[in-house]
């Protein structure tokens, strides 16, 4: 059985290559709020309308207080790739080993097309601003979501 994060509990820190190379560490947004979302794969259908989302509500969820940042277990070349294809605003974060997305149980068993694989769980967590997780939300469905989230945020528009 997945682990499954609760409110209250401390969100797992790591350090992970972005889309740029670089590398980001969820300890260092301490004093922000932080939605990290879980995606499968780059540029495939549900990802991408999930990601431009996200870039369309970016300027909303900033001026809230957000930092919003995308994991999958891409290479930071795809995810690069991505970023430029849909004109993404936010980080991506490369998880090729999938080690922070088995702590955040996002990655597991989940049936894909009938049958039962190993992969991503489509997972969105928002995490205080000293690091604690305000909320987890798994198997969330990509379209719609980010309205979805903006209105349990209480956020408008």
């Amino acid at each position: 059985m997945n682990v499954r994060l609760q409110a209250g509990e401390t969100a797992p820190d790591f350090t992970l290559a972005t889309d740029t190379g670089d590398t980001m560490t969820l300890s260092s947004l301490q004093g922000r709020k932080v939605i990290l979302y879980a995606y499968p794969r780059a540029m495939t259908p549900g990802c991408t309308k999930e990601a431009c989302d996200f870039r369309d509500s970016l300027a909303s969820l900033q001026a809230a207080g957000y930092a919003v940042l995308g994991i999958s277990p891409d290479e930071p070349e795809e995810l690069a790739k991505f970023v430029e294809r849909d004109g993404l605003t936010f980080p991506l974060l490369s998880d090729p080993e999938h080690k922070v997305l088995e702590e955040y149980g996002a990655w597991g068993e989940k049936k894909n097309y009938g049958r039962t694989i190993q992969g991503v769980i489509r997972s969105t967590f928002v995490i205080d601003e000293s690091g604690k997780i305000e909320t987890a939300q798994y198997n969330v469905k990509a379209t719609g979501h980010v309205a979805r989230l903006k209105k349990h945020l209480g956020l408008d528009g």
